[in-house]
């Protein structure tokens, strides 16, 4: 029997006369070409991979690719991290202001800016150790912005018995306040102590997370432990 697709003369007259079916086509179109690369192309690096087709080496190479892939998304994230601190961290140093940079320096710090004031009082003790905590603070977290200010030149006829006073700023905005050397412990406040009442507002990033403040309690012991001792060495 005569093999329909043959291409012979005779068979196309059949195929003229619609007694034979059309010739099937055996070349590839270069449409078809196209689409069997694109195919190929996404199962080795498109989200239509087929792994069980793959060799181990082939395996291999895109486990290679893939965690390239990873790394430099995970660099390029980083470098943006980095480049968004470092451009935060523009102040490190603490800032003397007057009334008229106020609104300024402050209330428009800018958006997630953390600003603390400090007003103080020349001559007093507690201020003066306050002036130096926030010189240390400025320089170790310099995203954070420190400004001083005399209490009577920031804030006329700003009473004596408030000084000192810390307020604390977010974007402009009053989060805290301690009024009065009370509020802040006193002469015996440590610099431990001053950077966790700051890091407990949010105004610094502070790996003090539990109040560094002798208990009661602690120095009641500690005394009694004392005592405890020196009545031993009697004996």
């Amino acid at each position: 029997m005569q093999n329909p697709n043959e291409d012979t003369e005779w068979n196309d007259v059949l195929r003229s006369k619609g007694i034979l079916p059309p010739k099937q086509e055996t070349e590839i179109t270069e449409d078809q070409i196209v689409s069997m690369l694109e195919s190929t192309i996404e199962e080795r690096t498109g989200t239509g991979r087929n792994l069980e087709k793959l060799s181990l080496d082939e395996l291999d190479e895109l486990e290679d690719e893939e965690e390239e892939r990873i790394l430099q998304e995970y660099k390029a994230k980083r470098m943006q991290e980095m480049k968004a601190q470092i451009a935060k961290s523009k102040f490190g140093e603490v800032l003397e202001i007057t009334a008229q940079d106020y609104v300024q320096e402050i209330n428009k710090a800018g958006e997630g800016i953390w600003v603390v004031l400090h007003l103080y009082k020349q001559g007093i003790p507690m201020c003066a150790l306050l002036n130096q905590f926030m010189a240390q603070m400025a320089a170790k977290f310099p995203t954070t912005k420190f400004v001083k200010s005399i209490s009577t030149v920031c804030i006329p006829n700003y009473p004596d018995k408030n000084v000192p006073t810390i307020f604390i700023y977010f974007e402009g905005e009053m989060k805290k306040q301690y009024i009065g050397p009370v509020s802040l412990r006193g002469t015996n406040l440590t610099l431990d102590e001053f950077e966790y009442l700051l890091g407990k507002v949010g105004a610094v990033k502070s790996t003090i997370e539990k109040d560094p403040k002798p208990k009661v309690r602690d120095n009641l012991m500690s005394q009694l432990g004392k005592g405890g001792d020196s009545d031993s060495d009697d004996y």
